[in-house]
């Protein structure tokens, strides 16, 4: 497998989230509650039915009030570690402003291979590189990136308000996401038995679906999320340990 095709795959595993959104009612929010939970997360990635290594999300707080950075860290393990010696890591610097997200910064790294967007609001423009690609892009208003478009989801799901597409920036691309409420499940998970809300994205014409659990008792953090193509389950992370 050519290095380009391997950077690829561990960005497709690490980037599970972002190509993925009522049963469960809203949760209640008083003047006192953060914008956003605050959270650091343990999983582990599988591929089909093979444990190919861990993630590990953070969400934390950034020097400006409103503002956050969030963190995606996979890291193969085993035999996959030979294939992919380096870390995939993606970062998002966004801020909070009327319960929705707005992202500034976007990076992403494995090895060589880099992803950089700034986003420019008052000039209506994202502008970066992508593994060496230019990117200037138009960016409607909404627009998220592959992680930024988690903690949206989040909020949304909080609110009771989860809009049915998304326009999210991935890699040199603008992209458009269909996002449907499956509703809720109740699943069996390393940290216990937790009642969450199913949701599932998907590109218009494109046989690739993601679905996500969020746990409302847990402010809607990610416990588990699947990506299947053509009905098949492809990649797979789910919640090992959780510190809030």
């Amino acid at each position: 497998m050519s290095t380009r095709r391997r950077t690829a795959l561990l960005f497709a595993i690490a980037g599970l989230t972002a190509t993925a959104a009522q049963a469960a009612a809203p949760a209640t929010s008083s003047s006192a509650e953060p914008p956003v939970t605050l959270f650091s997360a343990h999983y582990t990635a599988d591929w089909r039915t093979i444990n190919v290594g861990t993630s590990d999300i953070v969400l934390r707080t950034d020097s400006t009030p409103d503002h956050y950075l969030y963190t995606w860290t996979l890291t193969a393990h085993g035999i996959f570690k030979i294939i992919y010696p380096n870390d995939v890591v993606q970062r998002s610097w966004f801020s909070v402003a009327g319960g929705h997200v707005r992202p500034e910064r976007y990076r992403g790294e494995q090895g060589d291979a880099q992803v950089s967007i700034d986003f420019d609001w008052a000039d209506g423009h994202a502008t970066g590189a992508s593994e060496r690609k230019p990117v200037d892009l138009s960016i409607p208003a909404g627009t998220e990136d592959v992680m930024s478009i988690q903690i949206e989801v989040m909020l949304d799901l909080r609110s009771g308000k989860l809009p049915s597409s998304f326009h999210i920036i991935d890699k040199d691309e603008l992209k458009d996401f269909n996002y449907t409420l499956e509703g809720p499940q109740r699943i069996r998970t390393a940290l216990g038995i937790l009642d969450t809300v199913v949701v599932a994205s998907q590109r218009p014409g494109n046989s690739r679906i993601l679905r996500m659990w969020f746990a409302p008792s847990l402010g809607f953090i990610p416990v588990q999320a699947e990506r299947s193509r053509d009905g098949k389950l492809d990649f797979a992370i789910r919640i090992k340990s959780l510190a809030k």
